[in-house]
């Protein structure tokens, strides 16, 4: 599932993200999210949340 509108994503979900510094290269990182930045219902290049270690990336791919 991709990671364009708010609405899917729930704090505890397993999601890939792309961080700020990986966007021209496109590697994702795994994590669980800790808080939802993106206060819009939906945003074209993902969701930004911030991972429970502390990164922040914009959501691609939620994980069941």
């Amino acid at each position: 599932m991709q990671g364009t509108l708010r609405s899917q994503i729930h704090i505890g979900a397993k999601v890939s993200v792309v961080l700020k510094e990986d966007q021209g290269g496109g590697a994702l990182t795994q994590g669980v999210v800790a808080r939802i930045l993106t206060n819009s219902a939906r945003h074209p290049h993902g969701i930004k949340v911030r991972l429970e270690d502390g990164q922040v990336g914009r959501v691609k791919v939620i994980h069941d």
